[in-house]
């Protein structure tokens, strides 16, 4: 199974298609050349390091929530 996990964009380098992207207090380098036009503060789903494609900040966030949710679910079962 996959996942890509919705980050926002902190900086984009001089050559466009890569950059660094933050979620939950995590940075991460990043390439951007699956999407058109990264710009600082855009979402994006991120999977093995590519931005894949960009989100809107609220579906950025419902997604984090659920995969919060999901993290503390497996966490109290195994309590």
């Amino acid at each position: 199974m996959c996942i890509g996990i919705p980050m926002q964009i902190v900086e984009v380098y001089e050559d466009g298609i890569s950059g660094v992207v933050e979620a939950g207090g995590t940075k991460k380098h990043c390439f951007f050349m699956l999407i058109d036009n990264p710009k600082v503060g855009d979402y994006v789903l991120v999977h093995a390091g590519n931005a894949i494609a960009k989100l809107d900040e609220q579906e950025a966030k419902e997604n984090l929530e659920l995969i919060e949710q999901c993290l503390l679910g497996a966490k109290g079962a195994t309590e």
